[in-house]
């Protein structure tokens, strides 16, 4: 299998993924429910709390949220930078390896 199969490969998955993510959650059901996480795994507020069980609880429950969060506003080709551990950062709207 050629590099260029594998990325193939990679990008048609998360394409699918996506297309899966924004069925569920782009619906008025799905809105509804992402009120409600956004308010239970913390969207908008800090994850601190000095009981360091409590902490992790929070940040694993943020966690979900933004992985929600990253196949609802993320291109597939982003996705696939940050599964693969490259860092990227946003110009423009578009996604550019920090490495360019």
């Amino acid at each position: 299998m050629t590099i260029s199969t594998s990325v193939e490969q990679l990008l048609s998955f998360l394409r699918q993924r996506k297309r899966a993510y924004q069925l569920v959650f782009r619906s008025p059901a799905g809105a509804e429910v992402l009120e409600d996480l956004a308010k239970f795994c913390r969207a908008s507020d800090t994850c601190f709390d000095p009981d360091p069980r409590i902490h992790a609880a929070l940040e694993g429950r943020r966690e979900v949220w933004l992985r929600i969060q990253e196949y609802l506003d993320l291109t597939p080709e982003q996705l696939a930078a940050i599964k693969s551990g490259n860092r990227i950062q946003l110009l423009n709207g578009k996604a550019q390896d920090e490495t360019d």
